[in-house]
């Protein structure tokens, strides 16, 4: 059995609705929706003709341990690096994040069970003494410390980013359709989840809060997003903050980058020479852009390939030099 066909034997029987259930008791952000959105993604990132272009042609003469510290912010976040150190042909010590463990667990197990030698090459464990190198994805301040702690093994160290989509005021309904799409899927929690929107001055927002609205059940319901909701409505009134809201979420006009749940920011521009200058500025932490003629095109910034590598560093590579 591949990972792919147990990822679509997941969405259309009843083990998927156990897993669902566990995964959602672990983890309150992983709603069976979501959980969904992220195997459908890595559905479409498996296929097999996908993954030949994927995997590298040459293997390494002394195979490596490489440790992981994985994230749990959304469903199966971390899998990418497990298969990718797999492919390079090195072994894997892997700390689970305490959030999402019931889905990395079952992946990992179907991996083994499709290639036996797999068991062989995987350890669990939260100790990362005596690796070769390490992949460690955390938060902006968590990174300092990795970075110190590991300062002397070849690293990849993930920190915060996010991002951002850009606005004509020409786009269709269907373009803001999708968009929401990468504004609340995940509940915002991703690093490809949109947080910024850089749009033409006197941007009117109305269209795309109208299409927002089909949203209102699959986000609005879960408690967590509602309570961040609330808290930040009650915030930016007490603060007398300026801002606009359909009551599902919240537009402030801010320079930052990063946006608390249920919120984006957004910047207007003036003109393309804007556009350029303001993304100039934020480079270093946009994870991707969206919109008609960048990186992503609306609708597709949860749906990532396995050569769309995190923060743009080509992990195979990593792997390939050690």
């Amino acid at each position: 059995m591949s990972l792919q066909k147990a990822f679509k034997d997941l969405l259309s029987d009843d083990e998927g609705d156990s897993l669902f259930l566990k995964a959602k008791e672990e983890n309150p952000w992983f709603s069976e929706s979501e959980v969904k959105l992220s195997l459908q993604a890595w559905i479409n990132a498996l296929q097999p003709e996908k993954i030949q272009k994927w995997v590298p042609v040459v293997q390494p003469k002394n195979s490596k341990t490489i440790g992981l510290i994985l994230a749990g912010n959304i469903p199966l976040v971390g899998l990418h690096d497990v298969l990718s150190v797999i492919v390079s042909g090195h072994k894997l010590r892997i700390k689970l994040s305490s959030n999402d463990s019931i889905l990395m667990n079952f992946a990992i197990d179907t991996l083994i069970r499709e290639s036996h030698n797999l068991k062989s090459r995987i350890e669990l464990s939260s100790d990362m003494k005596g690796i070769d190198a390490i992949i460690a994805t955390g938060s902006s301040n968590t990174s300092r410390y990795f970075d110190y702690y590991f300062a002397h093994l070849p690293k990849i160290i993930r920190r915060n980013r996010h991002s951002v989509a850009v606005l004509t005021g020409k786009e269709t309904e269907e373009d803001l359709n999708k968009l929401c799409e990468d504004i609340f899927s995940f509940f915002g929690l991703g690093c490809r989840s949109v947080s910024k929107l850089l749009v033409p001055k006197e941007y009117d927002f109305t269209r795309l809060f109208e299409a927002s609205e089909r949203f209102r059940t699959r986000i609005a319901s879960n408690i967590r997003f509602a309570n961040n909701l609330d808290y930040n409505l009650a915030l930016f009134m007490v603060n007398k903050e300026k801002f606009l809201t359909n009551n599902l979420f919240i537009l402030q006009k801010n320079n930052a980058l990063g946006s608390p749940i249920g919120v984006v920011h957004y910047e207007e521009y003036g003109d393309s020479k804007e556009i350029t200058s303001h993304l100039i500025n934020l480079e270093n932490a946009i994870q991707c852009l969206v919109g008609h003629g960048f990186d992503v095109p609306f609708g597709k910034s949860q749906y990532p390939e396995l050569t769309d590598y995190a923060d743009g560093i080509n992990t195979l590579k990593f792997l390939a030099k050690l």
